[in-house]
């Protein structure tokens, strides 16, 4: 369990110079058309630090291997109405021994690309995927704005 430590404090400096601007709760993912049973209900917490041009996300969460996972991530959202924003991210997280089930992965750390939107306290993520057990993961959870 180094390798997480090692990411979020890695994460750490950039992140610490001000609060996190919001926190979002995940709640679950479906698996687009899965070919083995994953866990759907994945509970985790993630904190955002919202600046000029890209937001800094850290977290932790139960993956869909029931493992907890560590994540960093990178995002560039577009406000394209009131309280809608659409954008792209892209981040690393850790599946703790199940690096092998994966395509692309640097042991078990494994890179994440996607498209997510929010509206108002509402999320949700779309990760395309290789097609092998699934053909992309659509997260889904709740968001709230630290002020």
């Amino acid at each position: 369990m180094k390798l997480p430590a090692l990411i979020l404090a890695a994460a750490l400096p950039t992140t610490a110079l001000a609060g996190p601007d919001r926190v979002s709760i995940l709640l679950g993912s479906e698996h687009i058309n899965a070919t083995e049973d994953f866990r759907e209900f994945n509970p985790g917490v993630f904190l955002t630090w919202e600046r000029e041009v890209f937001d800094y996300t850290i977290g932790v969460f139960q993956n869909s291997y029931s493992n907890v996972s560590p994540l960093v991530s990178i995002g560039y959202d577009v406000e394209v109405a009131t309280e809608f924003e659409i954008g792209v991210f892209g981040g690393l997280a850790v599946y703790p021994g199940e690096g092998d089930r994966f395509d692309h992965s640097i042991g078990d750390v494994i890179p994440l690309i996607g498209l997510q939107a929010r509206y108002r306290n509402f999320f949700t993520q779309l990760l395309p995927a290789d097609g092998q057990s699934t053909d992309g993961v659509l997260t889904f959870g709740i968001t709230f704005e630290l002020n």
